[in-house]
């Protein structure tokens, strides 16, 4: 093929006019920002990534990890090395967005490793490759792709780690053990709670206890993100609901945190209806996880991979609660799908189904896997008799579980439950 750059001016024009000279690709997307970051090598991690000018037409089409690539930085070709792949980010771990101020377009990425990557690079080092591994992005215009790399280096997940967020609980704590859900009559005490936190990195945990009363707008996934999960323009168009109380608490370097709640009787309950306690963690400065988004750098301590859980309980008169009681106990709930010892497919998330009985006031949906421990816990309002299982739930693939429906009055007591059904989910 004859160089550009030695055809006649006027026939390179024509060819040009009628597209048949292809220009080579433009990359659009300049960089990330931070472009290496030290990750936790036997858990989770998660990292507040800004990738920087993309196109107007440009977007984000998946993203990987593998051990070795042939070039960082910014490619038009896949860099990943045959045979090095170590997995994909998962949809439910998919948190990014388009963000920017005026005409810088930039896209916000939550990276957050699991721990089957994480061990999978260990596992890699151990055997004499590399420490450092390669987080992958690629994006299109829809003419052409250009990928971006951001090295992992495997560290304990203390100091030198970005202050993240990988596991929230909260709870309350009663007498008969540890509750996510409460019910009582205006005139009972709520008991103590607080929230189990593990993370990584070291820093300060900011933020405040709000609650939903009833009748306020339901909070939005977006509402129940912490701060640092968002892009910046974003931040403060969060949803605020009643505040309860303020925390400030410097997190050392130990992976797990104990956050006490605030007073419980500071908490309205002179109302009947159901409430929602929120945890709202603000985004702090964090130098190991900050990143400069060429408008400025956003700070991202305290960033999360996920939405955090809600603390519901539930405000009864005593004429409910004692009619719940003495209620048709003696009716059985009806379980209809998935049928026992069903396989369900791998791809589809499992729905559950019963038929509901009279005077319960809440349904509690529980799933156990093959080793009998709770993988998912839901509550589920009557008249609905569904629940839909987020797609977390298909990593229990190739193997048995257990679920059954429990029927709740107003103050957590059982009215009644079924017996344990088993099904499957294939490969």
């Amino acid at each position: 093929m004859r160089r550009l750059s030695t055809i006649p001016t006027g026939f390179r024009h024509w060819l040009l006019a009628f597209g048949l000279l292809v220009a080579p690709p433009v990359m659009a997307v300049t960089g990330v920002n931070p472009s290496g970051v030290n990750v936790k090598h036997n858990g989770v991690t998660t990292v507040f990534l800004t990738f920087q000018s993309l196109g107007a037409n440009e977007q984000a089409v998946e993203a990987f990890w593998c051990g070795e690539v042939t070039t960082t930085g910014v490619s038009v070709s896949n860099p990943c090395v045959p045979g090095t792949f170590f997995g994909k980010l998962p949809a439910r771990h998919n948190l990014s967005q388009i963000s920017g101020v005026g005409n810088q377009r930039n896209l916000t990425d939550i990276m957050t490793i699991p721990a089957s990557v994480a061990r999978r690079a260990f596992q890699a080092a151990a055997q004499g490759a590399d420490s450092d591994f390669f987080y992958v992005r690629r994006f299109t215009d829809g003419v052409s792709d250009s990928y971006v790399t951001v090295t992992c280096r495997m560290a304990g997940g203390g100091a030198r780690t970005p202050l993240a967020l990988t596991k929230v609980q909260i709870l309350f704590n009663t007498g008969e053990g540890a509750r996510p859900v409460y019910f009582l009559s205006r005139s009972q005490p709520l008991p103590e709670f607080g929230a189990w936190i593990q993370f990584t990195g070291t820093g300060r945990l900011k933020g405040r206890w709000e609650v939903v009363l009833p009748g306020d707008p339901e909070p939005t996934p977006q509402d129940l993100l912490t701060e640092a999960t968002l892009p910046v323009e974003q931040r403060p168009l969060q949803r605020r609901y009643t505040l309860i109380d303020r925390f400030d608490r410097f997190l050392p370097p130990t992976g797990s945190f104990y956050l006490p709640g605030p007073n419980p009787e500071l908490l309205p309950r002179n109302s009947d209806g159901p409430y929602k306690i929120l945890l709202r963690i603000e985004a702090t400065a964090d130098k190991e996880g900050n990143s400069n988004t060429l408008n400025g750098v956003a700070v991202s301590g305290g960033v999360a991979g996920f939405a955090l859980p809600v603390l519901r309980y539930y405000v009864g008169s005593q004429q409910n609660r004692l009619s719940a009681k003495t209620g048709h106990a003696s009716r059985q709930i009806t379980l209809l799908t998935p049928a026992s010892q069903a396989s369900l497919r791998g791809t589809d998330s499992p729905v559950f189904s019963w038929v509901d009985i009279p005077d319960a006031l809440i349904y509690e949906l529980q799933v156990q896997n093959e080793n009998r421990e709770t993988v998912l816990t839901a509550y589920i309002k009557p008249g609905i008799s569904r629940y839909a299982a987020p797609p977390w739930l298909l990593e229990q693939s190739g193997r048995s579980m257990h679920w059954r429906i429990r029927a709740l009055t107003y103050d957590g007591a059982e009215l009644t439950a079924t017996d344990w059904r088993i099904a499957s989910i294939e490969p």
